[in-house]
């Protein structure tokens, strides 16, 4: 069959989780209730950390952002995927396709650089002490949020673009819940080489730059750690680092985890399974890691909360 234009494609299909009839409420209300703690968790935490001046801090504002992140990432995926649970439909238009994978690559991306971030400056409280306020002044703050923005766009914009060159036959039926990037190349008629290699580029530089950055970042703490002398003193250094430690190894583990798994069984439904968790369970749970840990959270959404009640 010859292939068809890539902008002659009217739509894709999504194929979701499951077919049978009996499990979509079940997905319904399970995807819903795991949306709006996404969204009202991470919204506590965004305005807790704007409405206290004791948390207008650089880590709290990176935390900010990353929340926010968390929240359209979330967005990018879950509400189309309960419309179509809803409306027992797996269509999706070309253009929202498109749409939905640039902004799913773009905030994914912006939380990998945002944790590196957070890495960053994790380090120059714990080794540089003195000096953390004049290092990490709001200005290389801002400078830090936006280089994360330029290269998640980059990243983005690259992938995104080198879809839109794809021809696409009849067979258009993506075994996901959203449009992911590798599914949307496999399913194309043409030739795919330049776009699996722009893929993997892409991907070695995400998953290996950040990667390293955090491990360096960590490194160099273990070592200022190890060299404080009181043990009180090495638990309350620790201790600044915990929340942020727990959502890296989180969000890497759970990317690391749908990727071996895909590998292992060759089944996009396990794939797709597999991304559940580092698309809605990781921002789920990231208000919950930060806000049970953290002394500072918890004081203000005890206060805030209260206030409201």
């Amino acid at each position: 069959m010859e292939p068809g234009n890539g902008t002659q494609i009217a739509e894709f299909l999504l194929g979701g989780f499951s077919e049978e009839p009996e499990l979509q409420p079940l997905l319904f209300g399970l995807f819903l209730s795991m949306y709006l703690i996404t969204m009202i968790g991470n919204l506590l935490i965004i305005l807790a950390i704007i409405s206290d001046s004791h948390l207008h801090t650089p880590m709290y504002f990176f935390l900010s952002i990353l929340s926010f992140s968390d929240i359209c990432l979330t967005s990018t995926t879950v509400p189309k995927m309960l419309v179509n649970i809803q409306t027992q439909s797996k269509v999706i238009t070309y253009a929202d396709c498109i749409i939905q994978m640039f902004f799913f690559l773009f905030f994914a991306a912006l939380d990998d650089f945002l944790l590196t971030v957070m890495a960053y400056d994790r380090y120059v409280a714990i080794c540089h002490p003195l000096h953390y306020m004049v290092i990490m002044n709001p200005r290389l703050c801002t400078l830090l949020v936006l280089l994360s923005w330029v290269m998640s766009v980059l990243n983005s914009l690259s992938n995104t673009l080198m879809a839109l060159r794809l021809s696409f036959c009849t067979h258009v039926e993506i075994p996901h819940f959203f449009c992911e990037l590798n599914q949307v190349v496999h399913l194309a008629c043409s030739d795919t080489f330049i776009n699996d290699i722009v893929l993997y580029f892409a991907a070695g530089v995400l998953a290996g730059g950040p990667f390293f950055g955090i491990i360096y970042s960590y490194s160099k703490i273990v070592s200022s750690i190890r060299a404080i002398s009181s043990a009180k003193g090495k638990c309350k250094a620790f201790s600044t680092c915990t929340s942020h430690l727990s959502v890296v190894s989180l969000f890497y583990c759970t990317v690391l985890g749908v990727y071996l798994s895909a590998a292992t069984t060759g089944s996009s439904h396990s794939s797709a399974a597999a991304s559940v968790m580092y698309t809605v369970v990781t921002p789920m749970l990231n208000p919950f890691i930060y806000s049970l840990r953290n002394k500072d959270i918890k004081r203000v959404l005890k206060r805030y909360l209260g206030r409201k009640l």
